[in-house]
């Protein structure tokens, strides 16, 4: 996909996981659930990581992006509003076969270079070893058959591992909360700064009419959510929207925005970015 500030129709390039999280809440905005949107070209749909490489090339004109990314691009990219994962309870997991030191540890897989996990780990556990870099549905089979001594695993991961024979090694959603007090900022809804006036508003206000319909009415991206998700039992679905769609999705509110500066901030403390936390967002 070429580089492109927008399209020559004028609709605007848009990316999104196919992760239920984010499916469910795009649904009504792509499908025409809604009046009075900005014009969109029909959404791209990748893994967080590709979205976050094609970020570091400001590719989308609207995209998301894990936190992590989002501190390499604020030059280019601006928060939306709407849209983001952050909550508590819901960070990534480090697993293994056998828990043992991670400093004992020879190979490390995380869910791409530039995700939140990745940085969390890394906050966490300065003494880890260089990290393997792995598509995140790869990770769990990985450490199942010894290829790598643990992962760090996201989305859905989290209600299977068991299921490959893995054990919970640390909770890095859980250290973070202990360690700071705010919910973990996991991913965000970002637009380039060079849209036209008051697009980005509108694009941002268009995405948080559509969380909320999501919200109020379920069902109807169901179907839409089945055929892009990675594990399609109805149950783990469920529980995955249940856990990273919530009100900071429809707005991210003081405590949102406050839980994302933090987490930039630390990433510029420790040199994994440089970064200006307070131009960050489409509402200061």
């Amino acid at each position: 996909m070429p580089e492109n500030t927008q399209r020559p129709n004028g609709a605007l390039s848009l990316a999104f996981s196919p992760c239920p999280n984010d499916t469910f809440i795009f649904h009504a905005l792509v499908t025409g659930r809604l009046a009075s949107v900005p014009p969109l070209a029909p959404p791209v749909l990748d893994d967080v990581e590709t979205l976050n490489r094609w970020a570091l090339e400001a590719r989308m004109d609207v995209t998301k992006l894990s936190f992590h990314a989002l501190g390499h691009v604020l030059d280019k990219y601006v928060l939306l509003d709407a849209g983001a994962a952050l909550g508590r309870g819901c960070g990534p997991l480090l697993v293994c076969r056998e828990p043992r030191p991670v400093g004992e540890m020879r190979a490390i897989a995380v869910p791409g270079a530039h995700t939140t996990a990745a940085m969390l780990m890394r906050l966490c556990y300065p003494e880890a070893p260089p990290f393997t870099v792995m598509r995140f549905d790869r990770i769990m089979p990985a450490v199942a058959s010894g290829e790598i001594d643990a992962g760090v695993i996201i989305h859905e991961s989290r209600f299977t591992y068991q299921r490959h024979g893995l054990v919970l090694a640390r909770d890095l959603g859980a250290w973070w909360e202990d360690e700071t007090g705010c919910p973990i900022p996991l991913g965000g809804i970002a637009a380039r700064r060079t849209l036209a006036s008051g697009l980005a508003h509108a694009v941002d206000e268009a995405l948080g009419r559509s969380v909320r319909h999501a919200l109020a009415r379920p069902g109807d991206s169901r179907a839409y959510v089945k055929r892009h998700a990675q594990e399609l039992d109805d149950a783990v679905i469920d529980e995955h929207i249940k856990l990273y769609v919530n009100d900071f999705s429809v707005s991210l509110g003081e405590e949102g925005r406050r839980a994302v500066r933090l987490f930039l901030e630390m990433g510029a403390e420790r040199g994994i970015f440089s970064c200006n936390p307070g131009d960050v967002f489409l509402y200061s």
